[in-house]
């Protein structure tokens, strides 16, 4: 790595010069199937001629003018969000962690508006909600915070899939719960079924927003346009970015109900947020999404990696859990396994381990069968030698 650069990322020893589809090419021309998808931003894989036909055309046309003026690409994106969620209002930003302060924000704008001067925010352990201070403070890791303190006051902590947890942590401070449907960073933790629908009804309740971060599970992944629609409820606040243009940067905050109308001039606002460039690839990228069915082929595609690593893996006792919703899908040890990012790289997969034993795949929604099974026939030998060593250490400290 340069020494120009700060050392903020431990990088794998590799450099890819481009991609297609699925693929991946190095600087020394060998190929990887990327089971990671940028970290689940290039839903459509790399260099899609739509996106890039996008791209390319607006750049001829028009990259940027500020939110000094109309910007018609981002309203039709911000109309197609709102059509998408059942919600009333967008603010973009460039990035998850951006979408997930300007939500922060407009929690605690709500709570001063009805009279509450230090307007609380429940959220859950083992969250993850991006590197921004408040989003960092929101974010259940305390590896990531050691050393930025003092952090922003205003969050209740409470355990994840708890909803009797939230409503003893509340107080008459309380304006708004802040969870992820499926927790990404955390391990692939997916709820109980009734966990958001028991959120919404406790929210309902006490007058509170209900806000769900799908900055990680959002836009067709886990085979609907968001996570949340699988319990059937509808949140007062959804955040997006990732996989929203495939790459270009782009973030957004959508609103409804009672948190429509926070946000106005000068409460908020965003210097590059949903310029022309990423508001015309964003479009490019639902249009693709909505016209190859790619929701309904992320749900059988993950049905088929989850079926194919069930059977392949059964009875390993080094083996913890194999879970997924679409293509979030996560296989976990039953201790560290940090190790097999490397040993998937030198197999030519791109993979990710998370929470210390969770082998994380977010594959592109483009992936053909072909390759879901070469994903499971390759990383399979992996995973079990990694469980075996693990099952052994364990059978050897007894």
């Amino acid at each position: 790595m340069s020494a120009a650069l700060m050392p903020t990322y431990a990088r794998l020893p590799v450099a890819f010069r481009r991609g297609r589809g699925a693929w991946l090419e190095d600087t020394d021309g060998r190929q990887y199937l990327d089971a990671l998808s940028g970290i689940a931003v290039c839903g459509l894989g790399h260099a899609h001629p739509a996106v890039a036909e996008a791209v390319a055309g607006q750049a001829h046309t028009l990259i940027h003018t500020s939110n000094l003026y109309e910007v018609p690409h981002q309203s039709e994106l911000g109309e197609r969000l709102c059509r998408l969620a059942g919600l009333e209002q967008v603010f973009f930003a460039n990035s998850g962690a951006e979408a997930n302060e300007a939500a922060i924000k407009l929690a605690r704008l709500y709570g001063h508006a009805q009279g509450i001067d230090a307007p609380e925010i429940i959220v859950a352990e083992n969250a993850f909600h991006g590197r921004t201070l408040g989003a960092l403070t929101a974010t259940g890791n305390r590896k990531a915070q050691t050393g930025f303190g003092p952090l922003p006051e205003g969050f209740v902590r409470v355990p994840y899939n708890d909803p009797h947890a939230v409503t003893a942590a509340a107080s008459e401070r309380t304006v708004a719960v802040f969870v992820e449907p499926i927790q990404g960073e955390g391990g692939i933790v997916i709820p109980d079924a009734g966990y958001l629908a028991a959120l919404r009804q406790v929210c309902d309740q006490h007058g509170w927003l209900l806000m769900l971060d799908e900055v990680q599970s959002g836009v067709a992944r886990t085979g609907r346009w968001f996570a949340h629609q699988h319990a059937g409820i509808k949140p007062d606040v959804v955040t997006l970015a990732k996989a929203l243009a495939n790459g270009v940067p782009i973030g957004a905050c959508i609103a409804g109900g009672p948190a429509a109308g926070v946000l106005g001039p000068g409460s908020h606002g965003t210097t590059f947020g949903g310029n022309p460039l990423a508001s015309r690839a964003a479009l490019a990228v639902l249009d693709v999404i909505e016209a190859d069915h790619l929701a309904a082929r992320a749900e059988a595609l993950g049905r088929r990696i989850l079926e194919g690593f069930r059977e392949a893996l059964a009875g390993h006792p080094g083996i913890h859990d194999i879970r997924g919703r679409g293509l979030m899908i996560g296989i976990e040890l039953t201790g560290p396994c940090a190790h097999l990012v490397r040993e998937a790289l030198d197999a030519g997969i791109l993979i990710n381990v998370t929470a210390g034993s969770v082998v994380r795949l977010l594959p592109p929604l483009i992936l053909t069968d072909d390759e879901a099974d070469r994903l499971v026939n390759t990383l399979t030998p992996l995973i079990a030698n990694a469980a075996r060593q693990l099952a052994g250490s364990t059978a050897d400290r007894a």
